[in-house]
């Protein structure tokens, strides 16, 4: 991103006399001395933090209980997946249908524009740091999965059959438990003086029980993915599709029926200017000053049949009008400093 300062010429008349900029819409094709910007309309992007869980049984599956009393475990391999959280975050693009030109006569002094790298109005008489999205939030991949083969001694992994390799695994969990115990109580033959080399003998015993065990009880393994999708409303809505999402699959296309509808509906504030007066006040301006937007307000609630993954509200260029900032803030002696709001186009702040 770069920002672009835009330094229009000042003429002075014999006598000084300082003539107003001329202000009229933008229209493609036509070319004239000045400078061109648009507004911005509010656009977003919506990002989902996705948990994934692959659960693996263990290859001793069948002997869990027999031999460690374990119930309920995994027999086969399964992947869920579930939303943990959406994020709504607004940025600026230009509004093709608000496209000025500020022209230039004879006595004119006109503001410097500070605009984006796409021409949107970021700022008169300011220079200003054009606005970047945040960085997506990073994804999480699963961990390792454990190797029980590190631990197993030579007789197991020469064990004749299934059933015989659960026996001697059982055998060797077992004995891991009960040197850990020893260790604890102090009744090791072995036991270190020192706290630190304890710890790491007892954080080596669990790594052993925890892969071995995995044998018979499966593995549950967690990552993170992230998502992003662009959402850029034209007009409020109710409960429009906004994507689907599956249990087993994830985030998946909006016509893919193996996902569950995930919906937005997007309300509008009731506080609305005078259209009227509006249009009024800006045919009154036309020619004296420099377009900006009033945005609206609007609540954004993202939903499925459910759970409310996010209620926000946030101001939207396209939902308000347009104004004209006067003359009267640039004319005299072209120091008023203007910031706009970067993905409304709404005043941010006036410095004189």
């Amino acid at each position: 991103m770069r920002n672009i300062l835009l330094a229009v010429f000042i003429a002075f008349s014999a006598m000084g006399v300082m003539a107003q900029s001329e202000i009229e819409p933008f229209v493609p094709g036509v070319t004239a001395d000045g400078v061109r910007y648009f507004l911005p309309r509010t656009a977003f992007r919506v990002v989902f933090v996705v948990e994934k869980t692959v659960t693996i049984p263990g290859d001793l599956n069948k002997y869990a209980y027999k031999y460690l009393h374990l119930q309920n475990v995994p027999t086969k391999m399964t992947t869920e997946y579930r939303i943990k959280s959406i994020v709504l975050q607004p940025y600026g693009i230009p509004d093709k249908t608000k496209a000025y030109n500020i022209k230039l006569k004879n006595r004119t002094v006109a503001p410097m524009l500070s605009l984006s790298r796409d021409g949107v109005l970021m700022g008169v008489n300011a220079d200003v740091t054009e606005d970047v999205l945040p960085p997506l939030p990073e994804a999480v991949p699963a961990p390792a999965l454990l190797d029980a083969r590190k631990y197993m001694s030579q007789e197991m992994l020469m064990a004749s059959s299934t059933a015989k390799l659960a026996e001697l695994v059982a055998e060797e969990i077992y004995d891991i438990r009960s040197s850990r115990n020893d260790l604890v109580r102090g009744e090791a033959d072995n036991t270190p003086k020192d706290g630190e080399q304890l710890q790491l003998m007892l954080n080596n015993l669990d790594n052993q029980d925890a892969a071995l065990s995995a044998m018979f009880s499966g593995q549950t393994c967690k990552s993170t993915e992230v998502y992003h999708m662009q959402l850029n409303p034209s007009s409020p809505v109710d409960k429009m599709l906004l994507c689907r999402f599956s249990k087993f699959f994830g985030l998946v296309g909006s016509d893919d029926l193996s996902g569950e509808p995930v919906y937005v509906s997007i309300k509008r504030a009731d506080s609305m200017p005078d259209s009227a007066a509006v249009a009024a006040n800006q045919e009154k301006k036309r020619q004296q000053g420099i377009f900006c937007n009033v945005p609206v307000p609007a609540t954004f609630t993202i939903f499925d049949a459910s759970r409310q993954y996010l209620s926000t509200t946030i101001p939207v260029a396209q939902f308000g009008t347009t104004d004209i900032l006067g003359s009267s803030y640039f004319d005299k002696n072209a120091t008023t400093a203007v910031v706009f709001h970067q993905y409304t186009g709404g005043v941010k702040e006036i410095r004189k």
